[in-house]
């Protein structure tokens, strides 16, 4: 499919599909045609795409993508791979631990100024 195609979609614009293609995120290959310069990306691309805008809404870097599918295209060893994902989920699980905190903190400042009480 052309970008147009896999822009609509992906819900996506062509230029946030061409830069993550730039980062090497996902691929495209010459057209059919020897009259224009169109790519082609296959249905795979859009699989891609969907998981990349998930894992950005999640909080993942371009950085943390690369590492990540570095790893699930084999471009390491299984150990290495492993390890990869293995540290991003302990990480998620630190800002999630940290997300829990600072929710608590606020519902108890939140308790305070119902008391009249900021700071308690």
């Amino acid at each position: 499919m052309r970008i147009g195609e896999l822009a609509k979609q992906a819900g996506l614009s062509r230029d946030t599909i061409r830069f993550y293609e730039r980062e090497g995120l996902i691929a495209s290959c010459a057209g059919d045609s020897q009259t224009n310069n169109y790519r082609e990306y296959s249905p795979e691309s859009l699989e891609r795409l969907r998981f990349i805008v998930e894992a950005r809404e999640a909080g993942l870097s371009i950085s943390d993508l690369k590492q990540l599918y570095s790893a699930l295209d084999g471009a390491c060893g299984t150990e290495a791979a492993r390890a990869i994902v293995q540290d991003k989920i302990a990480e998620l699980e630190r800002s999630i631990a940290s997300s829990k905190n600072m929710v608590g903190f606020l519902e108890q400042m939140l308790l305070g100024l119902d008391r009249g009480c900021p700071g308690d």
